[in-house]
């Protein structure tokens, strides 16, 4: 059984910065994805990595401010979140697709000021 456990959210200003955490159980190849859902929006996928290779993406409103990585000894991903906006507010869920169906409970970042 898999199971994703988020941590590291939290309340910063515009412009700052915040690194999420997922521990991963149960799952250890293939695609893992972070995934957002902001008040009153549809979740959407923000970025995936291949857990082998470290290969990433991004969705366009992330890139260059946001970077995925995982430590696979720790069974650990990771989303550096720099220059967030307050678009960016929102529940962040680690995943095992994009749309979200296998995930963990999440984690809030709200960016204000």
């Amino acid at each position: 059984e898999v199971q994703l456990v988020e941590s590291g959210g939290g309340l910063v200003q515009p412009g700052g910065s915040l690194r999420l955490s997922c521990t991963v159980f149960g799952f250890s190849s293939g695609w893992l994805y972070w995934v957002r859902q902001a008040p009153g929006k549809e979740l959407e996928w923000v970025s995936f990595i291949n857990i082998a290779t470290g290969t990433t993406r991004y969705t366009d409103s992330v890139k260059g401010r946001f970077t995925m990585s995982r430590d696979n000894a720790k069974n650990t991903l990771y989303l550096q979140l720099d220059s967030l906006r307050t678009e960016d507010t929102g529940m962040y869920y680690c995943a095992r697709d994009s749309k979200g169906t296998v995930r963990g409970r999440g984690t809030e970042v709200t960016v204000s000021s």
